[in-house]
């Protein structure tokens, strides 16, 4: 795809929509709504890049109650010609098709690649790439079975919910210290995956969430590793411009 002169390409991720409480919540999508309101014009392609949602499942004939702002202003978007894709992360992965038939927005499980202006990108949320963090891969194999699926959804939504948003809490608290600071190049799980993937495949950009912390790490080969930060502490998020990528930060 070629991006019309003037055009960017917007990268956000992890707004975890309903956490800590009710309030805070609100006030954060509506932060997020101006800032889609604000991109309108000039976006080409916007990609969510994972958790969304702090916890989102799927029964058949219902979803989640709120978050009615941003699922409008997705649709809008979309009414109006400009594609958004959208990856699932830890906390929103049991998504159904919702999103492509509401919201005519595609749902992608795992990392893909795209290409722009001859840039070559590979674009996922981050969860469970990398050496490491095996006690989450094998949590996410079991999130991820049909079955274990359907086993929850049979849960009246009060119970499921409510153990998926202590789990979710709890997870935060075990990770917060980490998540505030960059680890080293060796301790990066994602900046491992990186390396990994380009002695197999030559990609410019890397865009992944997932880590809550804004990074941009150059890499062999003139390719760069960009984490796009979280809307809870940063509000940070990537642009293209159709030469090159950068990390800004979103300030009302």
């Amino acid at each position: 795809m070629q991006i019309p002169p003037g055009k960017n390409i917007y990268f956000l991720s992890d707004f975890h929509l309903g956490v800590p409480d009710h309030a805070s919540s609100l006030e954060r999508e509506k932060r997020v709504v101006r800032f889609l309101s604000g991109i309108q014009e000039n976006a080409a392609v916007v990609f969510i890049v994972g958790d969304l949602f702090d916890f989102w499942y799927e029964y058949k004939k219902v979803v989640p109650k709120g978050f009615v702002r941003v699922l409008g202003k997705l649709a809008e978007l979309t009414d109006n010609g400009i594609p958004v894709h959208f990856f699932v992360g830890n906390h929103d992965m049991w998504m159904n098709d919702y999103f492509e038939k509401e919201l005519h927005i595609p749902v992608y499980y795992e990392p893909k690649e795209f290409e722009f202006n001859g840039k070559t990108f590979l674009i996922g949320h981050g969860d469970g790439l990398g050496p490491g963090d095996r006690g989450y891969k094998f949590l996410k194999k079991i999130f991820r079975n049909k079955a274990c699926q359907w086993l929850f959804g049979i849960l009246p939504p009060y119970i499921g919910m409510g153990i998926a948003h202590r789990a979710s809490k709890s997870s935060r608290a075990a990770t917060g210290e980490e998540e505030a600071q960059f680890l080293g190049e060796e301790k990066e799980w994602l900046i491992s995956y990186c390396k990994d993937v380009l002695q197999q495949k030559q990609f410019d950009y890397f865009i992944f969430g997932h880590r809550h912390l804004p990074i941009d790490y150059s890499l062999d080969g003139g390719s760069r590793y960009i984490n796009l930060g979280d809307w809870i502490r940063y509000y940070s998020y990537a642009v293209f411009d159709g030469t090159n990528v950068e990390l800004k930060y979103y300030q009302p």
